[in-house]
């Protein structure tokens, strides 16, 4: 009986190759991007009005919408606030001061030199110290409007932080300033008694 060995070889190998050649036209497509989707305020049979757009929900309030511009611009009249928004009380301080940690220590050091570990490392020329004359000058919306929008090297914070919290850093960072200046005379009397107290 002669044998058939060599008819098996062709055979597995036309199979092998056609069953590749499957695989390979069906990864060829990527169906997620070809699936159905409109464009933006493309027309729409689906929807009565014809648009795909949906209107929004009645009652949606925008992020930015808040009616307090000065709170969540830094502005009053169109310059920048020279005053804070709401009352800065020692509560608001301290979240200042945690925020600011968090946020602005690694690169304008705890104290507000512009020496933090980032500045020193990375950069060509450190932030401006805080105690400079011209930021000691600088309204509070002027400080809003950097955290905000970024100035130079220094990103937008707008994401990050929160409206209220970037008053409070500001705030923090007037503490900062008054202490760089501050006497004895400037400490009211009990704190100062507590003060005193803690040196003996």
């Amino acid at each position: 009986m002669p044998s058939t060995r060599h008819n098996v070889k062709p055979n597995r190998t036309i199979y092998v190759s056609a069953l590749l050649l499957i695989m390979s036209a069906t990864s060829c497509r990527q169906s997620m991007a070809n699936e159905p989707r409109y464009r933006t305020y493309q027309e729409s049979s689906f929807f009565p009005n014809g648009t795909s757009a949906r209107p929004i929900p009645e009652g949606t309030v925008s992020q930015e919408s808040e009616l307090n511009v000065q709170l969540v611009k830094g502005t009053v009249n169109g310059q920048p606030s020279q005053d804070f928004p709401f009352p800065v009380t020692m509560e608001v301080l301290q979240r200042g001061q945690q925020r600011y940690d968090i946020f602005c220590t690694p690169c304008h050091d705890h104290v507000g030199t512009g020496q933090g570990m980032a500045a020193r490392r990375g950069f060509r020329q450190p932030p401006p110290s805080f105690h400079s004359d011209k930021l000691r000058a600088a309204p509070p919306g002027y400080f809003f409007d950097v955290i905000t929008h970024g100035s130079g090297v220094m990103p937008s914070y707008a994401f990050q932080i929160p409206v209220r919290d970037r008053w409070a850093i500001i705030a923090y960072v007037r503490t900062l300033q008054l202490s760089w200046t501050a006497t004895a005379a400037d400490v009211p009397p009990d704190e100062l008694k507590k003060l005193e107290a803690e040196k003996q």
